[in-house]
């Protein structure tokens, strides 16, 4: 296994943080002594979600053109969702984003969910410390479109950009109590379509709320994503929310966040999924499953 240098990574090496996020993401050789060693970075994280269909890919692609004309260097997270029989990634974003896959100023990466109902990967937190290692301006991760289950983003990154489109105006209310809640900034993309003006109106309308609960605004920003049109805006609202994030109480709300979900994956290391499906075929065979006493009688079995 080839050894992986954290100078490498800081010099701005693709090939060593490619290398490095797979030990990672697959808990292979010193994987853990590697993110040990991490130093401490306070570089912001932009997360880009919303349901299927929103545009959010296109969305990405619209600022990489804009950040990459600025001369800025990017790392790009896509995490889609995983095969439930294999846990490989069934999209490839870089596919989408194919003009970026060998620029030197773009770094993009897919990652699986694998069955992680948060819509991100179960390793991302150690990944997204590796990638604020690397020499990067900006960093952006974009979610598998999973609706309400979203919400683990807004533990991960600093400013939560939640794309929408016109149509989802039928479905804004039961969108409140999910994505509604963990937006910092809204994006109406593809604003050229019939009813985006009224769909805005009723998005700002339900955000005064949230903005006074918060204490501060809740910007909504029309994009045209595959025109580059309200890019430059977009990012401007970015930049103030990255700028509001200093506070130490949202600071340590966000890395409460991230070592709680370490701490509950360190606890479930010795837990092995092969054990859990056979167990429960055997359970199945004898016609006795019920998941409920088979999670809670987990640990019985696990010792025997």
């Amino acid at each position: 296994m080839e050894k992986i240098r954290l100078q490498d990574i800081q010099a701005g090496d693709h090939r060593a943080l490619t290398r490095a996020i797979s030990y990672v993401e697959n808990e292979r050789g010193p994987y853990l002594q590697l993110l040990e060693s991490l130093p401490f970075s306070d570089k912001k994280l932009i997360g880009i979600t919303g349901p299927p269909g929103a545009g959010k890919s296109t969305l990405v692609n619209s600022i990489l053109r804009q950040w990459v004309g600025e001369k800025k260097k990017v790392g790009v997270l896509c995490v889609d969702p995983s095969s439930p029989f294999r846990g490989g990634a069934l999209l490839g974003d870089r596919i989408r984003m194919n003009e970026w896959v060998n620029h030197p100023s773009v770094f993009i990466r897919s990652l699986a969910t694998r069955g992680s109902l948060g819509g991100l990967n179960p390793r991302i937190i150690g990944i997204t410390d590796l990638m604020k290692t690397a020499a990067f301006d900006h960093i952006i991760i974009e979610t598998v479109g999973v609706g309400q289950n979203e919400i683990e983003i807004a533990g991960l990154a600093d400013c939560t950009v939640v794309v929408l489109v016109p149509e989802a105006g039928d479905d804004i209310q039961t969108m409140k109590a999910g994505l509604m809640e963990i937006a910092d900034i809204f994006v109406v993309n593809k604003a050229d379509r019939p009813d985006a003006a009224r769909f805005v109106r009723d998005l700002q309308q339900l955000s005064i709320p949230l903005s006074h609960q918060r204490g501060k605004e809740l910007p909504v920003v029309r994009t045209i994503a595959s025109q580059n049109e309200g890019i430059p805006e977009l990012l401007e609202k970015i930049a103030g929310q990255l700028q509001t994030i200093d506070k130490i109480e949202e600071k340590s709300w966000l890395l409460a966040e991230k070592a709680y979900q370490l701490i509950s994956h360190q606890r479930m290391l010795h837990i092995d999924k092969g054990e859990l499906i056979a167990e429960i075929r055997r359970q199945l065979e004898e016609g006795r499953f019920n998941l409920y006493s088979f999670v809670s009688g987990f640990s019985d079995f696990h010792q025997r």
